[in-house]
């Protein structure tokens, strides 16, 4: 008998949370199958929240490789969407950091430009180019944890509980600190006005 692990099957047949259990014990192709599954969510989040391809590339690796580092203690309190989800969040906020404090990335800067049918009316395009860009600049002004949960509401349309399961945080908590940072958009977006 062969101590060997037995192959994954490539079929959605395994649970998720079969493949965290296999994972855990150190089987390196369920925690591949995992991240197959997981990559395009935790790419696209990643990119929502730094607004750059490089950057997202960046913090969807890392974000596996943390997962990977800490598969063992993963609990299953939560789904592995959402413990990854939480995970790219953190990771993503601390690459944000580390690139603003090394000033090797201006993050203003980064946003790919927004594509837009050009059959449409060319004053409508313009509307919409510079409405595009003043809220990405709001955006970037407020607090990271902020920006966050503006995005998961107003651009994903998740709800509070979802919020707050990502966050690891209260649905009052959510709510609270979505209040704030639409108060502080406001503001942001009252003073550009002037």
């Amino acid at each position: 008998m062969s101590n060997k692990p037995e192959p994954i099957n490539q079929s959605n047949e395994i649970s998720n949370s079969e493949l965290v259990r296999k994972s855990q014990l150190g089987e390196k192709d369920a925690f591949e199958q995992l991240v197959i599954r997981h990559q395009d969510l935790v790419f696209s989040l990643a990119y929502k929240l730094t607004g750059n391809r490089e950057m997202a590339n960046d913090v969807a690796q890392e974000a596996f490789i943390r997962a990977w580092k800490a598969i063992e203690k993963f609990r299953g309190d939560s789904t592995f969407s959402t413990w990854i989800y939480r995970i790219t969040v953190n990771t993503a906020w601390t690459l944000r950091k580390k690139a603003r404090k090394h000033n090797t990335l201006n993050i203003e800067d980064t946003y790919e430009p927004i594509v837009i049918d050009e059959k449409k009316d060319p004053e409508l395009v313009a509307i919409n180019s510079d409405l595009s860009s003043v809220l990405i600049n709001a955006l970037d002004k407020i607090p990271i944890e902020q920006r966050i949960i503006v995005e998961l509401k107003n651009i994903e349309g998740r709800s509070h509980k979802e919020i707050a399961d990502y966050l690891d945080i209260s649905v009052t908590a959510a709510k609270v600190r979505l209040h704030r940072a639409h108060q502080r958009l406001r503001q942001i977006l009252e003073e550009v006005e002037r």
